[in-house]
């Protein structure tokens, strides 16, 4: 009776994730608010600036096909606090930069290969592999944490930014990654599922035989037979569009909101907006998600969300308008972290999340990388933003129906 009372462990594994993913994607979606004092600073153009977003999402998104696959041997809580050191020494080396070969090295290559060991791949997949009944909820939790950061820390970026300057700014990012990364894997992390403490997921035991579950196999599926599943390349352009349109949006909105007189710290509070209604977008999503007979309609729902906030972006004069128009999108871009590893699992099985999944993120950031990159030269060439918000519409519309094709099929593993 006395193991009865203990928490079941994948629930401390979703409260590492939060923590994590907080501190990850807080930090890089920060990147907005200092687009503007860089290009004033050193006289670049925003296409020049953007760059370095883009690579890093290449270098993010190319990490993550290892480490879908390293996540069936290795413990997260190492990946993850070699992650936490890499990201922030990039962040240091990045407050230091005179050059855009030096920027790119410290936040392209530097801050993009560690944000990827502490991205989603290997924070969803090890949730993931903890819970069935409950998968939809427990990531929906973790996911929440990609908000919560984004709140925290974006108004704490354009604050350092306006008093400090923005190399201080990154200086604090470094330490804010470094600090709670590790200390969250340490502690979190440890176990990578539940038949390793002779568990089912959800904390199910085996009560027939009375014996503990043998872990399962590791299942390889041959990457040929991925590259040629439909349902693959399906989930791979919705959500790569969703993400190119998710990233233009956290990298150029702040420049914007400053482009029509909004401060510092008022251009990184529309940021926090956009994350703090995507707070209560990945919980809702997420438990959406195990009510609906299939979870693509919660997907469907969370991108058609997204849409109507990009339409009021592209109406935006006001700073009402624009507050108005980063709350809308914000709840909408809730879905895209939680519901996506619930997708991949409940199409190809719970045993093969991380291998697949992993490979999906290398073609979504693919597609979520053209985003900064777009962004600023749609601005360099007309000056203004406009164009890109209209290619947001268009694309998130695409998604919409797309998804609506997604069927079922087999299951890998």
């Amino acid at each position: 009776m006395e193991n009865d009372k203990k928490i079941f462990w994948g629930w401390y594994v979703v409260a590492g994730s939060f923590f994590v993913l907080a501190v990850n994607y807080g930090a890089r979606y920060c990147f907005g608010v200092f687009l503007k004092p860089l290009s004033l600073e050193h006289g670049w153009s925003r296409s020049v600036i953007s760059l370095a977003a883009t690579l890093n999402m290449i270098f993010y998104s190319t990490g993550a096909i290892f480490l879908g696959r390293m996540l069936d041997r290795i413990s997260p809580r190492w990946i993850i606090t070699a992650g936490a050191l890499l990201a922030a020494a990039g962040y240091f080396l990045t407050s230091r930069i005179s050059t855009p070969l030096g920027f790119y090295i410290g936040y392209g290559l530097c801050v993009g290969t560690g944000a990827s060991c502490l991205g989603v791949v290997v924070c969803s997949s090890s949730v993931g592999k903890w819970f069935l009944k409950k998968r939809g909820i427990a990531l929906g939790i973790s996911t929440m944490g990609i908000s919560f950061g984004a709140v925290a820390l974006t108004p704490l970026a354009g604050y350092i930014n306006q008093t400090l300057g923005w190399r201080a700014g990154l200086t604090v990012l470094g330490v804010v990654t470094c600090f709670f990364g590790i200390w969250a894997s340490q502690l979190l992390m440890r176990k990578n599922r539940p038949e390793d403490d002779g568990l089912l997921p959800d904390g199910d035991r085996v009560s027939l035989t009375g014996r503990p579950p043998a872990p399962p196999a590791v299942i390889r599926v041959p990457l040929s037979v991925i590259l040629q599943d439909r349902r693959f390349w399906t989930i791979a352009a919705g959500q790569g569009l969703a993400v190119m349109a998710l990233m233009s949006v956290f990298v150029h909105q702040a420049a914007f909101a400053m482009d029509n007189g909004i401060g510092s710290l008022g251009a990184a509070s529309s940021l926090a907006m956009i994350s703090m209604t995507g707070f209560v977008g990945q919980f809702f999503f997420g438990w959406l998600s195990d009510r609906v007979r299939d979870p693509k309609y919660a997907y469907i729902t969370g991108i058609s969300v997204m849409l109507i906030g990009a339409i009021l972006l592209r109406q935006v004069h006001t700073a009402t308008m624009l507050y108005l128009s980063a709350l809308v999108f914000g709840f909408g871009y809730g879905c895209l972290a939680p519901v996506l590893p619930i997708l991949v699992s409940d199409r190809f099985g719970r045993h093969v999340l991380g291998s697949i999944y992993g490979l999906l993120t290398f073609f979504i950031g693919i597609g979520g990388s053209i985003g900064p990159l777009l962004g600023g030269m749609v601005h360099d060439t007309f000056d203004s933003y406009q164009h890109l918000w209209e290619i947001n519409i268009v694309f998130l519309a695409f998604v919409s129906v797309l998804m609506f094709t997604l069927k079922k099929g087999k299951h890998f593993g």
